[in-house]
């Protein structure tokens, strides 16, 4: 659900520079009024789609290891604090469940949700109406700095939305793009069992999210042993942190990484993520037995082509959300544009 939207966030939106309107774009290009120029050759935007855009490809790849990262464990640790019959489970014996699960998040079909996302950065705060449609999702702005839209903004939001309405063409591109960052995740999240050792923590900490529930709280650290096979997977060498994970269902209730030493893609040349940041990923059942991530917080710094440094700072809840019947992504459109915007 997430990753769709956050590259839509991050990869299809317009931004004023200069007094002159530029689009970024996918494929490692951005136009600026009606002149198309190129941000990064054609190769390697081509071999590191996910990372073809900064900083976004970052909080997509990092959102990707962070829905994964409690996929796998290794071996039990006994240890004082930890319950005795947990202590004869090794922490496997989860592994397998909660890969499964996870990877069903990323795939499910037939259960679709209507839902709001409130994204906060340095540049904004916004609130969008979003669909999940057969085709892919939908979504409206209808919130901006805690603010109804303007005239100017409803228009521009309407003019977008109605435009994808004649451009099926352009809209399955997008989908596409969505089906390429599975594949990504998928193969990270068969990385796991190799990439991460894991160990049960003492006193097995609560979030407290429901307190009928035990939950299963894991600490997670890169195994040196691991190689990288590709360029994403070196994403996963710098994380350390911890998952909470829901007994009965087999998912993750909560996630907090730590970057505790920096991660370089392409040897530092195409990008390197300084230590010291922080993620935090949480997931709520949407109702039905649908897991969905309900909050994503980003603290990053990146240097980007060994040129530009930046300081990444985004807060992302998603809420109420509601099961909706299948439906075109044609008639998701028509159906936000039908709804009244909020007035306050």
């Amino acid at each position: 659900m997430g990753l769709s939207l956050f590259k839509e966030e991050q990869l299809g939106r317009q931004r004023a520079r200069g007094g002159r309107l530029v689009r970024l774009h996918s494929a490692g290009r951005y136009t600026v009024g009606d002149r198309h120029l190129v941000s990064t050759s054609l190769s390697t935007s081509h071999r590191l789609r996910s990372l073809s855009a900064l900083p976004a490809a970052f909080a997509f790849v990092l959102v990707v290891a962070l829905n994964a990262l409690a996929a796998c464990a290794q071996t039990a640790t006994l240890s004082p604090g930890i319950p005795d019959w947990l202590q004869k489970i090794p922490p496997r014996t989860w592994a397998s469940d909660v890969t499964a699960n996870t990877l069903n998040n990323l795939h499910r079909e037939g259960s679709f949700l209507r839902y709001r996302v409130h994204i906060v950065d340095a540049k904004s705060d916004r609130v969008r109406e979003v669909i999940e449609s057969r085709d892919g999702n939908v979504a409206r702005l209808i919130l901006f700095n805690g603010k109804p839209l303007t005239p100017e903004q409803d228009k521009a939001e309407r003019d977008r939305l109605t435009a994808m309405l004649s451009d099926p063409s352009g809209f399955a591109k997008h989908a596409r793009g969505d089906d390429s960052g599975k594949k990504i995740a998928d193969q990270l999240i068969h990385l796991m069992p190799e990439a991460m050792n894991y160990t049960y923590v003492p006193g097995q900490p609560q979030t407290g999210h429901n307190p009928a529930v035990t939950e299963i709280v894991i600490d997670f650290e890169p195994n040196p042993k691991f190689h990288p096979p590709t360029t994403t997977a070196e994403s996963l060498t710098g994380l350390r942190g911890r998952t909470w994970i829901d007994p009965q269902s087999r998912q993750i209730v909560r996630m907090e990484g730590t970057i505790f030493k920096g991660i370089n893609f392409g040897w530092g040349m195409l990008a390197h993520i300084y230590p010291g940041g922080k993620l935090v990923y949480e997931q709520s059942d949407a109702g039905n037995g649908r897991w969905v991530y309900s909050k994503f917080v980003e603290r990053i710094s990146v240097r980007a082509l060994m040129v530009k440094s930046l300081n990444i700072s985004t807060d992302v809840d998603a809420s109420d959300f509601k099961s909706i019947p299948s439906m075109s992504y044609q008639e998701a459109i028509q159906l936000l544009l039908s709804t009244p915007l909020p007035t306050k």
